[in-house]
């Protein structure tokens, strides 16, 4: 059974790459984390942040692929969910209105192994800085990110079945440490130089910065701990599951 789980960035997955040993492969444009769990073929991708570049990672790998999840932190949009809790929704929407529908028996078996149910994952166009944003779109969402939509939409076209378990990085009543939208590349990625040039021109945020930086670690860690636990479950149940992707 082939199974593809997406981060947009590395710091989100270094947690689970320590801990199982991944071998790199190299799909096109594309690197390609490896690991056998049991009967389950697993492939970790960065796909970067945003919905296009992670849309693109996808298609390149789509080809026979049995199930997709699309993992990473997420902004809380809610006060009862607080950094380090782990999120799984019914559905993902996004600016455009697209909604994909999680697998109901992969979403059951997360929320038994301790996963958070909630209603639903909001992917926006841009990073939510502060949290009299946030507090506005939890009237419609439990948590914001930018991939979940265009990454399940796509392997759902695919015929793959699809679902989004994510980790909080960040309260509802919190802003952000920095104008993340200022620090990323065309190619979806974090620059370490331009977060620099943020720092030197805005010193007095760097305690905040540093206290995120901690917070996010320790959700990434918290993640890729129930994603391994998850996986390892579900290749335990994999008579069950391809029984219920053959209906």
């Amino acid at each position: 059974m082939r199974v593809l789980v997406t981060f947009a960035v590395d710091a989100e997955f270094a947690p689970w790459r320590k801990k199982r040993k991944f071998r790199l492969r190299q799909e096109g444009q594309l690197n390609v984390n490896c690991v056998d769990l049991g009967d389950l073929r697993l492939e970790v991708v960065l796909t970067g942040v945003g919905a296009r570049s992670a849309a693109w990672s996808v298609t390149t790998l789509d080809r026979e692929l049995d199930l997709c999840i699309s993992s990473g932190l997420a902004g809380a949009l809610r006060a009862e969910y607080a950094p380090g809790d782990i999120l799984v929704p019914n559905y993902v929407t996004d600016t455009s209105g697209t909604n994909v529908e999680c697998d109901p028996e992969l979403r059951s078996m997360a929320i038994e192994m301790g996963g958070n149910a909630v209603r639903c994952f909001y992917s926006t166009d841009s990073v939510i800085i502060s949290a009299v944003d946030k507090r506005a779109l939890g009237r419609n969402a439990d948590a914001v990110e930018m991939e979940t939509t265009g990454v399940l939409a796509r392997a759902a076209r695919g015929g793959a079945r699809v679902i989004a378990i994510r980790g909080i990085s960040d309260s509802v009543d919190e802003d952000l440490p920095l104008d993340f939208n200022r620090v990323m590349t065309s190619a979806g990625e974090v620059s370490i130089g331009l977060v620099l040039g943020q720092v030197v021109r805005h010193p007095l945020k760097v305690p905040s910065l540093v206290r995120f930086g901690q917070q996010s670690h320790r959700a990434a860690e918290r993640l890729c701990t129930f994603l391994d636990r998850y996986l390892e479950g579900l290749s335990r149940s994999l008579p069950s599951v391809r029984k219920e992707a053959a209906r």
